[in-house]
């Protein structure tokens, strides 16, 4: 290739000291089979510190989630998060470390998982990346067979018609000065205008992943490796968090608006990066401090570094990381989800109380929210709607009718506790309405006699261009409807959004950046960057 780069698109190989070594394969790419990893340790998940009721909260959502391999599916016409990145330095057994860690972020990414190591003995490159699950994808023998003390991996959701295994993370790629391997979470902006630009120049894709695009722009640099990946940062537009790994170093880097989350922690005398620190929960990593909009760090045999290849621009973390996306037990900016989450709910008491006799959260993100309502209120919390664990994974249905059983088989309301009572229903966000209608309906079948939906966020009326997977702006009911016309859309006795003040107060970012520090930007039309609304909204992972 002219710009001598080459990517490794198998699931999984072996690549030897050197840049010149071709690589051996180790897996074929299907779904891994044979002895699982060894489970985590009594009392190892969510083992960190916090309140009983913040722990109950949590394995609420990792059973819901994790043991029977059930996500936030499109039966539920959520948003979808796209990513989550794990990473390791300088800690023995880093690709086991890495599956725990990857396995506390399956909620970001449940599509395919991905690891690849640097063996510290040779220098070279291991890795395997799978369709499915992390416990799908990766066994004891896999994981043996990723050697060293250095580790990069990644969960990915889908994008329209990007479902393949050659976009499954870690992409690795070989070029003059080695190997490379690069993880990312978000989405670039500006990546289809430089892909052109490249491909005019010679360069050649293998792969629909926008994240391919800054390993072009290294390889074709002719400044040393940090000096390059400095640069083509400063190039790409958009939120992302990457990690980029060679056979010396490790670099890390947040996005000029620290609108995706990356967190770095501490793990005897190595380091541990996460896109949420509950995956040093599971791992029993200390929490250090969120990496900063525009800051680079790199790691190699002298140590950490903390540099910039950028300066901070206005700050706007990602608002809805704090109403729908992270695990309730992990930090964002220092704030705690479930703590954020339960003040949206008294927050929505305030702004719109109404005299109910039970409050009902929708499982599993608006529980939070839902506890903080019926505290602020004194009106009972009560599991009127249960999400059914064991349901497995479900998919789009070819029929109305098959579509409307694949929502009961995952939810079902429970008639001896909503029957003949006023319901006050929590749901994190409405997207195209048909959830929402879905459940009130639910409820309504079960006997409620008022169903009043309230909501934790502010209308969702526009499209994310910096990695969730969003309809486009027709899809989106708040777009083009009053809340009024939503009521009526959804079959509810009465509806309220959370206003954007206070979504910012009970988020409580530090610091007095505009809009409190969030992105706002798919309530109000409010862009931190450039875009283009002709551009792809989908995840560059």
């Amino acid at each position: 290739m002219p710009d001598e780069v080459r990517l490794a698109v198998q699931s999984g190989s072996r690549w030897g000291e050197g840049a010149g070594s071709a690589p051996a394969l180790h897996a074929d790419g299907t779904a891994a089979s044979g002895e699982a990893p060894p489970a985590l340790a009594a009392g190892g998940r969510f083992a960190g510190p916090g309140s009983e009721e913040l722990r109950a909260v949590s394995r609420a959502w990792e059973d819901a989630h994790y043991n029977a391999g059930i996500g936030r599916d499109d039966i539920f016409d959520k948003l979808k998060e796209e990513c989550g990145v794990f990473g390791v330095f300088g800690t023995p057994d880093a690709s086991s470390l890495a599956y725990y860690g990857l396995h506390a972020l399956q909620h970001r990414g449940e599509e395919s998982s991905g690891v690849c190591t640097v063996d510290s003995a040779t220098g070279g490159f291991a890795y395997h990346r799978g369709m499915g699950l992390v416990k799908e994808v990766f066994t004891s023998d896999i994981l043996a067979s990723l050697p060293g003390d250095r580790a990069i991996g990644h969960v990915r959701y889908s994008t329209s018609g990007a479902s393949q295994l050659g976009n499954a993370q870690p992409l690795v790629f070989k070029y003059r000065d080695g190997d490379l391997a690069v993880a990312t979470n978000g989405n670039i902006v500006n990546a289809p205008s430089i892909r052109r630009e490249l491909e005019s120049m010679g360069s050649i894709f293998q792969t629909t992943s926008d994240t391919e695009v800054i390993a072009h722009l290294i390889a074709r640099s002719p400044k040393d490796f940090v000096s390059a990946a400095r640069d083509a940062l400063r190039r790409i537009v958009g939120g992302f968090a990457f990690l980029i790994m060679t056979n010396e170093r490790l670099l890390v880097a947040s996005d000029t608006n620290g609108l995706r989350p990356l967190v770095m922690g501490r793990l005897g005398d190595g380091y541990v990066f996460a896109s949420e620190t509950c995956a040093f929960e599971t791992i029993g990593a200390e929490y250090v401090r969120d990496v900063q909009p525009g800051e680079l760090l790199i790691l190699d045999a002298d140590g950490l570094r903390e540099e910039r290849f950028d300066e901070e621009e206005r700050r706007a973390s990602c608002a809805m990381e704090y109403i729908y996306f992270a695990r309730p037990d992990s930090d964002i900016n220092e704030v705690n989800i479930h703590t954020a989450r339960k003040q949206m709910g008294r927050r929505l008491a305030v702004e719109a109380f109404v005299d109910a006799d039970i409050v009902v959260g929708v499982p599993d993100s608006s529980i939070s929210a839902a506890i903080g309502y019926a505290e602020q209120t004194g009106i009972p919390y009560e599991m009127g709607l249960i999400k059914n664990k064991y349901s497995g994974r479900t998919f789009i249905q070819p029929s109305q009718e098959l579509r409307e059983k694949g929502v009961k088989m995952k939810l079902s309301a429970v008639r001896k506790i909503v029957q003949g009572k006023r319901v006050v229903m929590i749901d994190d966000s409405i997207v195209r309405g048909t959830t929402s209608l879905r459940i009130v309906n639910m409820l309504r079948e079960a006997g409620a006699a008022e169903v009043h939906v309230r909501i934790s966020s502010p209308p969702f009326a526009n499209p994310c261009y910096y990695g969730i997977d969003t309809p486009d702006r027709r899809e989106l009911i708040a777009s083009s409807k009053t809340v009024e016309e939503i009521r009526e859309a959804i079959n509810a006795d009465s509806l309220y959004f959370l206003s954007a003040e206070g979504l910012v107060e009970s988020a409580s970012v530090p610091g007095d950046s505009k809009g409190g520090g969030l992105c706002l930007a798919c309530f109000n039309n409010d862009y931190p960057t450039p875009v283009d609304e002709s551009s792809d909204k989908s995840c560059s992972c």
